[in-house]
């Protein structure tokens, strides 16, 4: 079953979902999983709509939300056992008493800081004294804006060299063609719908660091000690998802494009360019693996430090408190063994 919930939670105090009494165990029981509503969780979506879910003998109750924190809330909450969500917001609230762990890795890629291709700004050093669409500070693509792209690749100060403004990812291309943002900070598949239609990239990410990680699968300590088959079960149906991304991207294509409601494109030249084939855009930017390599944690480790010297952070932190790798050792016994 999903569900969409995009209004913002009130933020839950930590100790109320400590003292909210523990959840009957049983067979049949749902797992609830939630995820932030973006293209490059589609595994999720894949998961539930191709039936691997259910090929598990899992039942879901998926969840979409509007961003990271949102979702944190509702696992502090008590409200999810599971969640496809960035790096950050898990090691933030790590840092809060929230020790969840991260088990899986979700996408590659998919952000871009885009302009308009008459603004004259040809680097991110023309990024001085301008203004900067973004999602809400401290989140995690608010981390790797100032982290890696302003202060990093750029050389620039955050928070007095830029104007960062906040403002939802559907709202930033009408804010850059309209002026009132010099660029934007933004994913797929707003990225490829905006360069379709004329913009330009002053920085691909994913071209910066290559095959960087975003998203990630992970899970709370309850459902890690009271749930752990299950929890295998979610890591196997995600691979499935992730095998059929990359195998039947036609098919895949198009149920992303309707579940996010992708409309038709007309270019600059203008023709008219289908939903799927924006999708197929957004490859050029985004891709699918589950596997947590090395390469992957030393990124995670990165935002770790960004958050840190950026204040979002209130101690330091080592990626192996949060990423447990034992979960997708099971789920290669598992496949094995059956």
């Amino acid at each position: 079953m999903i569900k969409t919930f995009l209004a913002t939670l009130s933020l839950p105090l930590l100790a109320l979902a400590a003292a909210a009494p523990a959840a009957a165990q049983g067979a049949g029981k749902p797992i609830r999983i939630g995820w932030v509503h973006a293209m490059a969780n589609a595994p999720a979506l894949i998961a539930d709509k191709k039936g691997y879910f259910a090929e598990e003998g899992l039942k879901v109750e998926l969840t979409s939300f509007g961003d990271g924190p949102v979702v944190q809330q509702a696992l502090a909450a008590g409200e999810l056992d599971i969640a496809y969500i960035g790096a950050p917001p898990v090691f933030q609230w790590y840092a809060r008493g929230l020790n969840s762990r991260i088990l899986a890795k979700v996408n590659y890629g998919q952000a871009a800081l885009i302009t308009n291709g008459n603004a004259g700004i040809t680097s991110l050093a023309g990024l001085r004294g301008k203004k900067i669409a973004g999602v809400a500070k401290g989140s995690g693509m608010d981390v790797l804006l100032r982290g890696y792209v302003l202060k990093e690749a750029g050389g620039l100060d955050p928070e007095r060299d830029v104007d960062v403004v906040s403002m939802p990812v559907g709202n930033m291309n009408a804010a850059l063609e309209r002026g009132l943002v010099d660029a934007a900070f933004t994913w797929e598949p707003f990225v490829s719908d905006a360069l379709l239609r004329g913009k330009r990239v002053l920085l691909d990410v994913n071209q910066g660091i290559p095959r960087y990680p975003w998203y990630v699968v992970m899970a709370v300590p309850k459902t890690l000690a009271e749930r752990p088959d299950d929890v295998v079960k979610v890591l196997r149906a995600h691979r499935k998802a992730i095998a059929f991304l990359n195998e039947h991207q036609e098919e895949s294509n198009r149920i992303i494009a309707d579940a996010f409601q992708i409309a038709p494109v007309k270019t600059a030249a203008g023709a008219t360019v289908a939903p799927a084939a924006v999708v197929q855009q957004a490859r050029k930017r985004l891709g699918w693996s589950d596997r947590l390599e090395p390469g992957d944690l030393r990124f995670i480790q990165r935002l770790m430090d960004y958050s840190l010297a950026l204040g979002f952070l209130n101690k330091e932190l080592k990626v192996s408190q949060v990423v447990d790798l034992s979960w997708q050792q099971r789920a290669d016994q598992l496949r094995v063994k059956r």
